[in-house]
């Protein structure tokens, strides 16, 4: 094959990508705080975008299922060109608060809409012939969201908020002339293409596709539960750090950790599944989302946030691989981009409810008692998790 280096050209694309991820999405509040806006508006900003994410990611996923020329790619470029627009823009306007909350939320959600692409994109170059270590690319992937996050930290404490602007336009840039390179051989395309004429037709509709995978809807059901602490600890990181007695240079390093400690786990994840099944590892992540959780809950410094972003290395850097390994494992050839979607789809909808709560929480009540009801939410995340794995196993009499 005359194109090499596929593991370090896929990683490339998933650095820039979460490098961009952290400074739009870890610091969304900090971002929308200094612009003026509370704690009940941020949270609102991120629950829109979430749930226009909700109906784009599936929508966007059938379209790239079928054959054409929207493929996996071409969707990501276009994504990088509008979110670099959008970063643009807000570095020019100032005191509009509507056209700033609008511009924000439309990069967010071309954000989240973007991520389960990039997901599935590795896969179809997999079958394509193209060697891809993607738990090592993703795994390299937070270790850009960390190394970003150790410098993004001190730099908007010294700099301020523009500073998440001109950082995120100069990493989708790069981001954008990585994938352009990125071709998948010429000489697979044909074959690709017969493959999906020989297979099953795809299943396009919401409600036939609960009826022929309800087991793994269940499990995105538990996901969702999981990812409403998870995301409740992400998008309101700041406020948890300064009732530490922390500030921006912590909420730096508490990223950091998160991230680099996420890379061992998703590098190895591939021997790792040889020796644990797919469904046993996911109910011990959502096991450790809620250990994670319930740490902060009895934390009274930062010694106790630092803890608890430990378990990240279990929780979600568990998750985003084996998750994706397990969809692409039970859906179809012609679902599978829509599998990898509903992932990302159960992780917005955790996202969505955890914004319209939290943020009013925390207005009303605070933190603590903010942190009580992700614990509580996450709970029944473990246990319907477990209950879709048991369930499956007993139904297919197979083991993923």
């Amino acid at each position: 094959m005359k194109n090499k280096f596929w593991t370090l050209r896929y990683t490339l694309i998933n650095m820039s990508y979460f490098a961009v991820f952290c400074t739009i999405h870890a610091y969304a509040a900090v971002f929308l705080l200094d612009k003026g806006f509370t704690n009940t508006q941020v949270g609102l900003a991120l629950a829109i975008a979430n749930i226009l994410s909700v109906f784009g990611q599936p929508l966007v996923a059938g379209l790239v299922d079928k054959p054409g020329k929207v493929t996996n790619r071409n969707v990501i470029m276009t994504s990088v060109l509008l979110m670099a627009l959008g970063c643009f823009s807000l570095l020019f306007i100032r005191n509009i608060a509507v056209l700033i909350f609008a511009i924000f939320v439309l990069i967010y959600t071309i954000q989240l809409v973007h991520q389960p692409i990039m997901i599935a994109m590795n896969f179809e170059y997999q079958k394509a012939g193209c060697n891809i270590n993607f738990g090592l690319s993703r795994g390299l992937g937070s270790a850009g969201f960390a190394m970003m996050s150790a410098i993004t930290g001190v730099a908007v404490a010294k700099n301020g908020t523009d500073f998440l602007l001109v950082s995120s336009i100069c990493l989708l840039i790069f981001m954008f002339l990585i994938t352009f390179f990125f071709q998948k051989p010429v000489t697979t395309l044909a074959e690709s293409k017969e493959e999906i004429k020989s297979d099953e037709e795809a299943t396009n509709k919401f409600t036939d596709f609960v009826k022929k995978y309800p087991m793994f809807m269940l499990l995105m059901l538990g996901s969702a539960c999981c990812f409403f602490a998870h995301n409740m600890i992400n998008d309101f990181m700041i406020q948890i750090i300064r009732s530490l007695n922390g500030s921006e240079t912590q909420l730096g390093y508490s990223t950091f950790l998160q991230g680099i400690l996420e890379l061992p786990v998703m590098a190895l994840i591939a021997y790792v599944l040889r020796k644990v099944s797919a469904g046993k590892l996911l109910v011990f992540s959502a096991v450790s989302f809620l250990i994670k959780t319930l740490i902060l809950v009895f934390s009274t410094s930062m010694v106790g946030m630092y803890i608890s972003q430990c378990f990240q290395m279990f929780a979600y850097a568990v998750f985003i691989p084996v998750a994706a390994y397990y969809a692409d494992k039970v859906m179809s050839k012609m679902d599978q981009v829509k599998g990898q979607a509903y992932i990302n789809v159960a992780i917005t909808v955790g996202g969505v409810f955890s914004n319209l709560i939290c943020g009013r929480i925390l207005d009303n009540m605070g933190v603590k008692p903010m942190l009580i009801i992700g614990c509580i939410v996450c709970t029944l995340g473990v246990f319907i998790t477990l209950v879709s794995v048991v369930s499956y196993s007993k139904k297919t009499q197979t083991v993923i």
